[in-house]
């Protein structure tokens, strides 16, 4: 559905994204992650044909954004940042007003509106202006008008900044439940969001992609070795170090204790190795009390900063200082 090839775009000396790749099956999402100034934005102009690229090319639903730009912007629905609204409005009458320079016929323009105003759960609001609505609500009347012609491809950029953490949801939701009926990139430097609502992620950072794979796929390629934790009803002085002696263990670390009754390990080996089995048939044979036993995987957040602070020479150690963007940093403003 949507397919990007060495894509770049120069301002001058200024690289703002260079050699970018990437694919996105019909019905899917991709969530587009980066941080902040990473090229997502940019990105997301010349794939609606907002702006042009430097070098590479790109199709949507079969056709060049090169050479067909109004074929792709009929098949694309566009939510940017902030989203094109009229305060002075009502949302009944700026939905027909986008339908309208859309170039919709009189019966498409009735079935785009209902269908629209139904999807993102305005039915109570479409009569108030969209100045008395709130951040939430004004949201979603955006992507209503991306939506009123029924695209292809939908395309976000950052749907949810500036929303409280109710209404980040809310949209979340919405989203998912557009899955599959239409194709989404989701444009976001949120680490949670790609994980909410995608399977698929893009990394991008510094104009450049890093990474392009499901979480659990960028996890695995990312760390250095399997992770097991470790819950035992009885622990001694010399337990870890009898965990340690286990055939394919490579480190333990005992945790802080929750409870003095009780002892937690991260048990490491090396890729590839599965020690599940033989650590439990040792705490079983201890006496120990098996409690829990999971697999730990690196979350997005963890893959991010690694991918990240490693190809701007920041070593892993030192990316504790950088921070992460988390659903908190967007929750700013409440409903109205």
């Amino acid at each position: 559905m949507i397919s990007v090839q060495h894509l770049g775009k120069r301002y001058g000396d200024v690289i703002a994204i260079d050699d970018i790749n990437f694919t996105v099956n019909k019905g899917e999402v991709l969530a587009f992650l980066g941080p902040n100034g990473a090229g997502k934005t940019t990105t997301m102009r010349i794939l609606t044909c907002f702006m042009p690229a430097t070098s590479g090319t790109a199709t949507i639903a079969g056709h060049d954004i090169f050479e067909e730009p109004m074929e792709v912007k009929r098949r694309i629905g566009y939510l940017p940042e902030t989203p094109p609204l009229y305060p002075e409005m009502t949302v009944i009458e700026y939905l027909r007003f986008v339908a309208k320079i859309k170039g919709l016929s009189k019966t498409e323009q009735k079935k785009g509106l209902i269908s629209a105003i139904e999807k993102t759960g305005l039915t109570e609001v479409s009569k108030r202006l969209i100045g008395n609505l709130s951040k939430g609500f004004r949201q979603r009347v955006g992507l209503a008008q991306a939506l009123i012609h029924n695209p292809d491809v939908l395309i976000l950029d950052e749907p949810t900044v500036g929303l409280d953490p109710r209404q980040i949801i809310e949209i979340r939701e919405l989203i998912k439940q557009l899955a599959g009926e239409h194709t989404i990139i989701l444009s976001t430097h949120i680490l949670p969001e790609a994980t909410a609502v995608s399977k698929k992620v893009v990394i991008i950072n510094r104009g450049r992609i890093v990474a392009v794979d499901s979480q659990e796929h960028l996890s695995s390629q990312v760390r250095k070795s399997e992770k097991i934790s470790l819950r035992i009803r009885r622990g001694s002085s010399d337990t870890a170090h009898k965990i340690q002696s286990i055939d394919g263990v490579i480190r333990v670390t005992a945790q802080a204790e929750s409870d003095e009754d009780e002892s937690s390990f991260i048990v490491e080996s090396d890729l590839g190795q599965d020690i599940r089995e033989r650590v439990s048939k040792t705490v079983v044979e201890e006496g120990w009390g098996l409690l829990e036993m999971k697999p730990l995987v690196l979350s997005l957040e963890e893959v991010f900063l690694q991918l990240t602070t490693e190809e701007q020479g920041i070593s892993p150690e030192d990316s504790a200082d950088l921070g992460t963007p988390s659903s908190s940093d967007t929750s700013q403003e409440t409903t109205a």
